[in-house]
């Protein structure tokens, strides 16, 4: 079955429901040639979703009434994740080929370049495009930091579970859902924790050398989110002095007198 660009991208409402079907025919190749557990079943097809649902609701919010050629790269690139996540939970319990994980997980960062290369040829740059691509990169780097943590220790999930932590401290703190500035340093260091995890997963390297290259790749990441809550923390203490010293100008044109107002005389 060949799923093209064209058909994705037909209706709006097509999208989502193409991309759900995806991931069902995904996983069950998956299952009748290297196996798939019930868990892995239900992880990688609750993921899918959820991901079906909440892209819909996406798309109606932005009054989309197409996919677009850049998103649907990105569904795609999405399906793969699932099948990522239906492999992973799969090898808590039974193993699970690495060339076939590997295989998913490198086709998946590679079309992460591609998007947005078919976004900006086609002048069809989205601020949907732009949050979906970025949360299936945080969803893969989560699955991957949990992939990795019976061999190297449950601390490489920090990896995955930052920007996640973050989003649910704006709930306390709205000021930091401020967008940032954008900055070539954040992309580089999302890119190495992809490429920290990969390597991490296929065991190319030593697993000493390999928890240093992940180690380093979480300091790294704390290093960015670190400069990005210092700049947040400096544009709110910038916004309450702006606001206090209008109050206190506010106030001081309360107090003072207006000058063509003549006092009242007083009859004698």
């Amino acid at each position: 079955m060949t799923i093209s660009i064209a058909t994705m991208t037909a209706r709006e409402s097509r999208g989502p429901i193409v991309g759900l079907a995806a991931h069902l025919i995904l996983v069950t190749a998956l299952a009748a040639t290297v196996g798939v557990s019930p868990a892995g079943w239900l992880a990688g097809t609750a993921y899918a979703v959820v991901l079906a649902v909440v892209l819909g609701a996406g798309l109606r919010r932005s009054g989309m009434r197409a996919l677009g050629p850049a998103n649907a790269v990105t569904l795609g690139r999405a399906t793969l994740v699932g099948g990522v996540t239906a492999l992973v939970v799969t090898s808590f319990t039974a193993p699970v080929p690495l060339p076939v994980l590997v295989t998913l997980i490198g086709v998946a960062l590679a079309l992460d370049g591609v998007d947005g290369q078919v976004a900006r040829r086609t002048n069809s740059t989205t601020k949907l495009g732009a949050r979906f691509d970025m949360e299936v990169d945080s969803f893969l780097v989560l699955v991957l930091s949990i992939a990795v943590a019976g061999t190297f220790g449950w601390w490489t999930i920090a990896m995955g579970a930052f920007r996640y932590v973050f989003v649910a401290a704006t709930w306390a703190w709205p000021w930091l859902s401020v967008p940032l500035l954008p900055r070539f340093s954040r992309k580089v260091v999302a890119a190495v924790q992809g490429v920290a995890l990969v390597v991490a997963t296929a065991s190319l390297l030593p697993e000493a050398v390999a928890f240093v290259v992940l180690a380093a790749a979480l300091a790294s990441l704390t290093w960015s989110f670190g400069l990005d809550v210092q700049w947040l923390w400096r544009e709110e203490s910038r916004r309450r002095l702006s606001v206090a010293r209008a109050r206190v100008a506010q106030r001081r044109v309360v107090l003072l007198p207006d000058p063509r107002r003549r006092p009242a005389s007083v009859n004698a």
